[in-house]
């Protein structure tokens, strides 16, 4: 265990530190084409990317998830190990996932305080990855800065996962409700005094879908 924890070293910029079960996937072509240098590592426990903005990657595939509730585990050991980085599990939904997610969302982010997002695939996450790693700005644009004012991305992409709600309705709701958890635990009619009967109705309805299908 020990020596685990001490292989989750920040990368330098422009390199991404990888698990070494990702060396012949997809992925990894789509980082090393977009001009990401790779460092493999066989002793990264659960996590599966390390990036130079200190965040800790989890890839949840879509065999994880149908598989059973094994991922719970490791979303638990996941979240132990890698407490001095921004910690983010990206989630493959897909069709076959799609009866899963609510319960996964969940989860992760009610049960466990970690902030997901949703990735159609290995591309899609390689181009998230690719952003990350390149940003310009010294200051980790993805980092939680919930006493400061400035908005996380990465809640702001979960907000627009919500049917109807798009980028202008997701940051009118985020200066109101800063977390996700606060806009979990907000009212139907909190919600509607901000966007409106339909959306707040939306939005209640995709964060307690779970709990109201017994999921």
């Amino acid at each position: 265990m020990e020596s685990k924890n001490a292989t989750l070293n920040v990368p330098p910029y422009g390199h991404v530190i990888t698990s070494e079960k990702w060396r012949d996937s997809s992925l990894i072509q789509s980082l090393k084409g977009g001009g990401v240098k790779i460092l493999f590592e066989s002793e990264l426990g659960m996590a599966d990317f390390l990036l130079p903005n200190k965040s800790c990657i989890l890839y949840l595939s879509e065999c994880d998830i149908i598989a059973g509730a094994s991922y719970k585990r490791k979303l638990v050991r996941y979240r132990n190990a890698c407490g001095k980085f921004q910690e983010l599990v990206l989630i493959e939904k897909t069709r076959l996932v799609e009866q899963y997610f609510w319960a996964v969302q969940k989860f992760v982010v009610l049960e466990l305080g970690l902030a997901l997002l949703p990735v159609g695939g290995q591309t899609e996450a390689s181009q998230l990855l690719l952003q990350m790693v390149h940003t310009d700005s010294k200051e980790n644009p993805f980092s939680r800065r919930s006493s400061s004012g400035l908005l996380d991305p990465l809640v702001l992409a979960a907000v627009q996962q919500v049917p109807g709600i798009g980028r202008v309705k997701a940051l009118v709701l985020l200066e109101r409700f800063p977390s996700i958890h606060q806009l979990c635990n907000a009212t139907v009619g909190e919600l509607e005094a901000v966007v409106g009967q339909a959306a707040a109705q939306n939005i209640h309805t995709f964060f307690h879908k779970s709990t109201a299908t017994g999921i």
